[in-house]
């Protein structure tokens, strides 16, 4: 990258990164590009001729987060955890993406967006699904799944959780003791109410 190229990603970097911040506290509907401007202290212009209008604007910040998020995940499968470890891992994801971006909000934007919403479903598809069946292959060859469990229903079983996650998160909130929640939902998972390590 030349000089003039470095200039142009840094800026573009801090527009994105105002734009994530806003985003955190923020209705989109409610987000000006004046909002954004002041924020990443650049004008207006410069956020246009960057990244054409606002939607797109929000769409290359989710975009970015979803595949840094993927590319995390994948890092992380593959540098040797365990088994319970990965699959803990799948699992309590969601927990950190919330950070970022609330149930609430990830809906809003991919409903209000077809590109954004395809784009997410074919990483979903091509990426995570594809890794999430090699990690349940690993452990079913290894025998630490059960050869009676298809790996249909440990998707599934996954899928049940992350599904509910919004929910689970605000229960563990109230719990007063998120992490302990969260370890005993885990828990469950892998061993029922009854079972033991």
């Amino acid at each position: 990258m030349n000089g003039f190229e470095k200039r142009a990603h840094a800026i573009k970097e801090k527009i994105m990164k105002s734009t994530m911040d806003l985003l955190r506290t923020s209705d989109p509907k409610r987000i000006r590009i004046s909002d954004i401007s002041k924020k990443a202290n650049v004008s207006q212009v410069t956020i246009y001729n960057y990244f054409g209008s606002k939607e797109a604007l929000v769409r290359e910040v989710f975009v970015n987060f979803v595949d840094r998020a993927i590319q995390e995940f994948e890092a992380y499968m593959n540098a040797g955890h365990s088994l319970k470890e990965k699959i803990a891992h799948i699992i309590l994801l969601e927990k950190e993406s919330y950070k970022d971006f609330p149930p609430a909000l990830m809906k809003e934007l991919l409903i209000n967006d077809d590109e954004l919403a395809r784009y997410i479903e074919l990483q979903y598809k091509e990426k995570t699904i594809p890794l999430t069946i090699r990690i349940i292959q690993e452990g079913k060859d290894s025998g630490e799944i059960s050869e009676d469990i298809s790996i249909e229903t440990v998707l599934s079983f996954i899928q049940l959780y992350m599904n509910q996650y919004d929910k689970l998160l605000e229960m563990a909130q109230q719990s007063g003791d998120i992490e302990k929640f969260l370890e005993g939902m885990v828990h469950m998972f892998f061993y029922g109410i009854c079972g033991k390590p």
